[in-house]
């Protein structure tokens, strides 16, 4: 359903899903913009991450057992994404009492088509970064931007925020990642289209250059990664284009050439503009070439918005990180370092991996997959991402698919991963690749890790934790570096 944006805080709205990461930032900006809002989900009714359900009630949301107690008026929206089933309580009880339902994405583009500057971030992999560096930067601008993000920015927690993905600023600005894999890119309405990589992840290139190639069509300007051939392919659909690149010295945005250097917390770079001539020194507290790139997007995207690019730099410096992205937990008394990280398809495992690998030491990596969907899509790649970033003397261990019900095809586990892990490691002779475990529980893995963790080592091992759409996997990683020597 479509909704003018006059009318999105007259009603009462039900969120079906609340503590979700895609819908705890809509329904904390709704709220912040004097909304009525209530919700459930299956994470409250199972006792999981009771601190963020209880600080959703301390906000004045109103939350429900999922069981459509919740939805008492017509009056009230049910906002659900596409993939909940017509069987859930609250979309059996909306139907029958005739409650409008819009999905998570629709509810997304009238906020942000609604908004006076708008600048999406778009592409296969980090949106999330990016949108939290373009946000920071604006903040420090003074522009006082509205933020809607997938993950928990650091520059933004604070005893009251501790689930800081989404801010609501008094400004003009409204800054959001916007997501191609249900094709609802379609529905927004860019100012800025930040556009960083294209790679196959739930759609086919052919949809997928038609869905970014689209969108960067209809902003004002488009900030394009030229160091990706697929973005740069694009560049002709734009109105105007800040291009940047690492790589690229027609892009005008870069790196100076030899001026980057990667610390296993930081990187450090010479930023230039080439329109002007002028270089910047950007010191990142977040490492990997990754997130380098990440910073000329936000960086390129900032300028497009109107902010130079010797302040979105200087902002860049006090860039504090995302939850889950690269998040360093700590370090055990052995030296042993624990990473929690939301790697979860092939090109995020890739970065974060390559990041580790930046930098001596074996590497200890725990995967959790967030679905047996996700595992039957790309889980091909996923193993050869493991098989061939890591090396001999790495290893790699897998539990089952996390799993909160509903019907689904568990065809294909991580079981099947793990052999094709084994395969391409040792592909050709002699191990080449990692050692790769299945153990059916998180618990199990746990458990082996620190028995793993606890042989000598120098210089000692790093652990990381991947998985995505289970907020207990800090708690696991939390409690594994607690285990350690």
């Amino acid at each position: 359903m479509s909704m003018p944006p006059s009318s999105l805080t007259r009603h009462p709205w039900f969120f079906c899903g609340i503590g979700g990461s895609g819908m705890l930032p809509l329904a904390l900006i709704l709220r912040g913009q004097g909304a009525e809002i209530a919700g459930s989900d299956r994470s409250f009714d199972a006792g999981r991450s009771p601190e963020k359900f209880a600080w959703l009630e301390s906000l004045g949301f109103t939350l429900h057992p999922q069981d459509g107690s919740g939805i008492t008026s017509t009056a009230q929206v049910l906002v659900a994404s596409a993939a909940v089933e017509d069987s859930v309580p609250e979309v059996v009880r909306a139907k029958a009492l005739g409650c409008p339902r819009m999905s998570r994405a629709e509810l997304l583009a009238a906020l942000f088509n609604a908004a006076p500057a708008s600048i999406g971030v778009a592409g296969t992999s980090g949106k999330s970064t990016v949108t939290g560096m373009i946000g920071w930067i604006l903040t420090e601008a003074g522009r006082d931007p509205t933020i809607m993000n997938g993950a928990v920015m650091k520059n933004f927690v604070t005893p009251d925020a501790p689930f800081a993905s989404a801010l609501v600023g008094a400004g003009a600005d409204f800054v959001s990642e916007v997501d191609e894999s249900d094709g609802s890119i379609a529905l927004y309405q860019p100012d800025v289209a930040v556009l960083g990589n294209i790679s196959l992840d739930h759609k086919s290139l052919e949809e997928l250059r038609a869905l970014f190639g689209d969108f960067i069509g209809r902003a004002r300007v488009a900030a394009l990664n030229l160091d990706d051939a697929e973005t740069a392919a694009l560049a002709g659909r734009a109105a105007d284009v800040v291009s940047f690149a690492i790589d690229r010295p027609d892009a005008m945005i870069g790196v100076a050439p030899g001026s980057i250097v990667e610390a296993s917390t930081g990187i450090v770079a010479r930023v230039l503009d080439r329109r002007d001539g002028s270089a910047h020194a950007l010191a990142l507290a977040v490492p990997g070439r990754h997130n380098l790139a990440n910073a000329l997007a936000a960086i390129a995207g900032a300028s497009a918005a109107g902010v130079a690019v010797s302040e979105a730099v200087r902002a860049l410096g006090g860039f504090a990180g995302l939850a889950r992205r690269f998040d360093i937990v700590g370090t055990s008394p052995g030296g042993i370092t624990v990473i929690d990280d939301f790697g979860h398809n092939p090109d995020k495992a890739r970065a974060t991996l390559a990041t580790l690998k930046a930098h001596p030491g074996p590497i200890i990596a725990f995967f959790q997959p967030h679905g047996f969907g996700p595992l039957r899509q790309m889980g091909h790649e996923l193993a050869r991402v493991f098989a061939h970033t890591l090396s001999a003397g790495d290893r790699v261990l897998m539990c089952d698919p996390v799993y909160f019900g509903g019907s689904v095809d568990r065809s294909v586990g991580s079981e099947a991963i793990i052999a094709q892990i084994s395969k391409e490691a040792g592909a050709g002779g002699p191990a080449k690749g990692p050692t790769a475990e299945y153990w059916p529980s998180r618990e199990a893995c746990g458990a082996r890790i620190a028995a793993l963790a606890s042989r000598p080592a120098s210089p000692a091992p790093r652990v990381v934790v991947m998985g995505a759409r289970d907020d207990t996997l800090s708690i696991f990683a939390r409690e594994l570096l607690a285990r350690l020597p």
